[in-house]
């Protein structure tokens, strides 16, 4: 690795103020009953080895996921396609993190199996000191704390712009216990997190499954064009809206995203201004049939849910959810199952029209699509059978969730010493 060549701060080419020198002893701010506040700087150092990009040449590129979700591949470069004289190389157990958006949470550890891959020069790399295990700083990284902190030391005016540079990363302090307390809370947090990725599993396992028997038992039925089976289609209004999820005395428009393949997800709503008014007609009730007519994702477009029963009053329709109405001998489950079966998706996504960033079906193409119809009896057989396989996945789901808020809870517990190691055993 002749090409490397190491830099410091002083080499970045974006320029920062310099600090005094913090000396390498504890913080006296400290955590109430927890462990010392300590600078990162103290534990970890800014260590980028650069290789230059030369013509001819395979490099495998990498990114950094938000919200410390880990390294991403990025496929493969030739040196002669990029702007880039030389890019920095990512080496295993390493921090990396992207300056930009910074605000967002791009930091991890670098798993070894991304070792000797490049990212741009936005992506600065540090080493981690004797008293830092990778494994637990991988855990620091997925901390909302860590996140909070890197966004209140971003600078920049727009939003979108504003960079994170690692001497900033470096004054962020945070508790650091003992590297023998730093084994027992990686051996806690990857057990949790390998009960979480078996129901995870579980979940995808049981969604595979229904997949697989609705197919089977639709396989010899004849397809009709869903809209002869249909009432109507019923559209909503594209309002004046706050971006936040409306209170239980407000009135809310969905938002695309509260509409997925058979679930429907009533927080996913913004707040209707005081002064709009939305028509009755476009109010979601109980045991609507929702379809999204348009989305940022093609997978997205198309999806179908039915509303349950206990949902809230005051949330509408927006001009990308549409309702369908099933007409006299279309059971609106089996409606919800129909709309799921690949070859129907296939019809979608060809129908599908629009940029890549917003597809598009219009509800003409959503009439025209031809599903399977069996007789009312067999569709309600059918959709019994296809929901009650599926709701074992919901049931791991909803699981995996609690267990999500759990392990975030504890993970900040552990970390500021707020919660000892020995009740955590006990508990978990």
């Amino acid at each position: 690795m002749s090409d490397w060549q190491q830099i410091s701060l002083g080499d970045l080419e974006t320029p920062v103020r310099r600090k005094a020198a913090v000396p390498p002893q504890r913080s006296r701010a400290s955590m109430s009953d927890g462990y010392p506040l300590r600078p990162l700087g103290e534990v970890m150092r800014l260590d980028i080895q650069r290789t230059p990009m030369k013509p001819a040449t395979t490099y495998r590129l990498a990114g950094v996921l938000n919200a410390g979700k880990g390294v991403v591949a990025k496929g493969e470069l030739d040196g002669g396609d990029t702007e880039y004289a030389a890019m920095n190389v990512l080496r295993a157990d390493q921090v990396v993190m992207r300056k930009l958006t910074a605000w967002e949470g791009p930091i991890t550890v670098v798993p070894a199996e991304f070792d000797g891959f490049v990212v741009s020069n936005e992506f600065p790399t540090f080493t981690l000191g004797p008293e830092l295990m990778p494994d637990w700083m991988r855990h620091v990284c997925g901390s909302p704390r860590l996140w909070a902190e890197m966004k209140n030391r971003v600078s920049g005016t727009v939003q979108r712009r504003k960079r994170l540079n690692p001497e900033q990363l470096l004054q962020i302090q945070l508790p650091i216990p003992p590297r023998e307390v730093q084994v027992r809370i990686v051996e806690m947090l990857d057990a949790v997190d390998q009960q979480i990725a078996a129901l995870d599993r579980e979940a995808s396992a049981a969604d595979t499954t229904a997949g697989a028997i609705a197919e089977s038992m639709l396989a010899e039925h004849a397809h009709v064009r869903v809209g002869d089976h249909l009432s109507r289609i019923e559209g909503g209004r594209s309002p004046q809206a706050v971006d936040t999820p409306p209170k239980e005395d407000e009135q809310g428009v969905l938002k695309v995203s509260a509409v997925v393949a058979f679930h429907f997800i009533a927080d996913e709503a913004k707040t209707l201004a005081s002064e709009t008014e939305m028509p009755k007609s476009a109010e979601v009730r109980a045991g609507d049939v929702l379809v999204t007519r348009a989305n940022g994702a093609i997978n997205r477009v198309g999806a179908v849910c039915r509303v349950p029963s206990d949902v809230r009053d005051g949330l509408y329709l927006s001009d990308k959810t549409l309702r369908m109405v099933p007409a006299e001998g279309l059971d609106p489950d089996f409606l919800v199952v129909a709309m799921a079966l690949s070859g129907v998706r296939r019809q979608i996504v060809m129908a599908a029209s629009g940029s890549a960033s917003m597809k598009n079906i219009s509800q003409s193409k959503i009439a025209g699509l031809e599903v399977p119809m069996p007789e009312l009896t067999e569709q309600r057989k059918i959709a019994s059978t296809v929901l009650s396989v599926r709701s074992l996945g919901r049931a791991s789901r909803a699981e995996a969730g609690r267990l999500r808020r759990v392990r975030a809870a504890l993970l900040s517990g552990l970390l500021d010493g707020t919660i000892s190691i020995d009740t955590a055993e006990l508990g978990v």
